[in-house]
């Protein structure tokens, strides 16, 4: 058997600590090496052999062979390219990038190394399963896609433009990628947006279409000031599939179901609790030895800036319809 990929942290945040240091220990093809942090008693405490204060120096640290990256939105760009230039493979957070060109930088500078964006939702099972079933709902024609919460916004960086604070870059990754894997038909021809915007210049709130030239439609909805929502409903000329119940953020404990209609009657599909963190993290570490493994492809996460890009000009120019740029 391969040796498991001994894995470094840069950041030591909520994300980092409740789900990825947890999610790592369980998969076997993995193993926490390291973590920097601002803090080094926050590193110490995942449980590293080694604890860092400098990201810098978990990048020289020639133990260390792939690198999670949970540092804040603006962070992202720099420090993916510098784990690469080190030669680490990494999985990065989502959004992976603040725009398509910042994407295809990194892409350039990957190489043969194994880059990841850690939309994590899509290694669920019943995000699985909805894709397998699309098939049977005939051409999807419509898609709705949304995911609202109230956030603890006081001093958070989602409050900082300068930082990538705002709702489309929260949560709206996760709203758009869903209406891309679902219509199946590329990035969309135009997208026009609305945006509600904040004291601070960030967008509080986004309503989204998305158009593709075959007549299909995403509609979108994102905010982190209203109450807790989450829903995906992908509509097809034979029948409909819904995801009830955190379509985006079913975790450990949650047992859920995929509602599939035909017209005639709705099956309900039931899908185990599943920890979709540790089955990322066991088949990122399994290609990286080489082995089986499915990986968001970084195709799929361009499509998903360039639609975050066009959704930010049209809200910001009130102009209509901005052209996706493929």
């Amino acid at each position: 058997m391969s040796l498991p990929v001994r894995w470094g942290f840069l950041g030591a945040g909520g994300v980092a600590t409740a789900a990825l240091a947890p999610a790592v220990a369980a998969a076997p093809g993995a193993v926490l090496q390291a973590v920097a942090a601002r803090d080094p008693a926050r590193a110490r405490a995942l449980g590293p052999a080694t604890a860092y204060e400098d990201y810098a120096a978990l990048l020289d640290d020639d133990a260390v062979e792939a690198v999670y990256l949970s540092l804040t939105n603006e962070a992202h760009l720099p420090w993916t390219l510098a784990a690469l230039q080190a030669g680490k493979h990494v999985l990065c957070e989502k959004p992976l990038a603040l725009t398509a060109a910042e994407v295809d930088a990194m892409t350039d500078a990957a190489g043969r190394l194994v880059l990841v964006e850690a939309s994590w939702y899509r290694w669920h099972p019943r995000i699985r399963l909805a894709q397998e079933r699309l098939a049977g709902i005939g051409p999807v024609r419509h898609v709705a896609a949304g995911f609202t919460f109230a956030g603890a916004l006081a001093g958070n960086y989602r409050l900082e433009p300068s930082r990538g604070g705002g709702a489309l870059y929260d949560v709206g990754c996760y709203a758009v990628s869903a209406c891309l894997w679902a219509v199946a038909q590329g990035v969309p021809a135009d997208v026009v947006a609305t945006s509600r915007t904040g004291p601070t210049g960030v967008d509080l709130e986004t309503r989204a279409i998305l158009r593709w030239d075959s007549g299909a439609e995403g509609e979108v909805h994102v905010s982190i000031d209203r109450d807790l929502g989450q829903w995906l409903v992908i509509t097809g000329d034979r029948g409909e599939i819904e995801l009830r119940d955190a379509p985006f953020t079913s975790w450990r404990e949650d047992a859920t179901e995929l509602w599939v209609s035909d017209g005639r009657g709705t099956e309900r599909v039931p899908v185990a609790a599943t920890d979709a963190y540790r089955l990322m993290v066991e088949e990122v570490s399994s290609v990286i030895r080489g082995g089986p493994g499915w990986t968001l492809p970084l195709a799929e996460s361009r499509a998903t800036a360039v639609v975050l890009d066009a959704a930010r000009a049209s809200a910001a120019g009130d102009s209509g319809p901005v052209e996706c740029a493929h």
